[in-house]
């Protein structure tokens, strides 16, 4: 895994062979952090990682200065892998919790500035993440929702539906909460 640009860009740490994510390639992930970057400034930002994987999302939010990311993984192996690289890089801004991605979206009260879901694409009801989230509590007016998916989904009929972009076989759909209001 290769963190691509800021304070800790270029670094690289060597995934356990038995982690069962599937990482956003690096080329997709370029990609849509210089569309975020074009619709809010990351520093400074409150930021959630659904879903975290190996946490290259996390610490792509982190090495561009995001106040905080709170990564969500309950694989025990991705996890460790997430603590593992957090003390590496000595970043005391991630707080990772070791739950379930979708009890997290329906329970949580916390909102967040960033939203960042990259859901396994063979994962039940997968459909039906985004609504979870834009009805959850976890946006409020101004936030950035995105969620990763296979070109099986369209989601652009939904509420604050923004915009759609392929990289490859990488799919992302961005949702924007209008700043005059709120889900």
């Amino acid at each position: 895994m290769r963190i691509i640009r800021g304070k800790y860009g270029r670094r690289r740490f060597n995934v356990p062979t038995n982690i069962t994510a599937r990482p956003t390639t690096d080329f997709a992930r370029e990609n849509i952090f210089n569309v975020i970057e074009n619709i809010m400034d990351i520093e400074g930002a409150r930021c959630l990682d659904l879903f975290a994987g190996t946490g290259a999302i996390s610490f792509e939010l982190l090495s561009r200065e995001a106040a905080s990311v709170t990564a969500v993984e309950k694989a025990p192996t991705q996890g460790r892998f997430i603590e593992k690289v957090a003390r590496e890089l000595g970043d005391r801004n991630l707080r990772l919790l070791r739950t379930d991605a979708l009890r997290y979206i329906k329970d949580a009260t916390a909102s967040y500035d960033l939203v960042f879901a990259d859901p396994p694409y063979n994962l039940e009801n997968f459909g039906a993440i985004p609504e979870m989230v834009l009805n959850s509590s976890l946006l409020h007016p101004g936030s950035l929702f995105i969620i990763e998916h296979s070109k099986a989904y369209d989601f652009s009929s939904l509420p604050h539906f923004y915009q759609h972009r392929a990289y490859g076989s990488v799919n992302f759909s961005l949702f924007i909460i209008p700043e005059s209001e709120c889900e």
